[in-house]
């Protein structure tokens, strides 16, 4: 696993860890099953406060991304299936919402469009 922190970067040190953990979980880079280090050890490897690290292990934690297995260590959860399913859960979510509000089909998908847009940044 490598990941760089760039200090200089708009996104925290954190968000920077969560999001490359993440990519390299979704690309198989890092397969299901895959040990992480402790959250000490990537800590002292990138320079950075352990808090940090946990924060970002958290928040991988609560997208599904990686498990916890209490003293056997943190591992790289099976392919997505809780993201999966909370992004199913906050679709139909907003499905309701958009139609208690009376917009039609075609102007909640492009809300949803440029909302994708910007959280990806294309």
């Amino acid at each position: 696993m490598t990941l760089k922190i760039h200090i200089d970067d708009s996104a925290p040190p954190y968000e920077q860890v969560r999001a490359q953990i993440s990519e390299q979980a979704r690309s198989g880079e890092l397969p299901v099953g895959y040990r992480l280090p402790t959250v000490r050890a990537l800590a002292e490897s990138l320079g950075l406060a352990v808090n940090t690290v946990a924060k970002a292990y958290r928040a991988l934690e609560t997208d599904g991304a990686i498990e916890t297995r209490g003293r056997n260590g943190t591992f790289v959860a099976a392919a997505g299936s809780a993201a999966v399913r909370e992004a199913a859960s906050a679709a139909q979510a907003y499905a309701e919402r958009v139609r208690r509000l009376g917009l039609d089909e075609a102007a909640a998908l492009a809300a949803v469009r440029d909302a994708l847009r910007a959280a990806y940044g294309d």
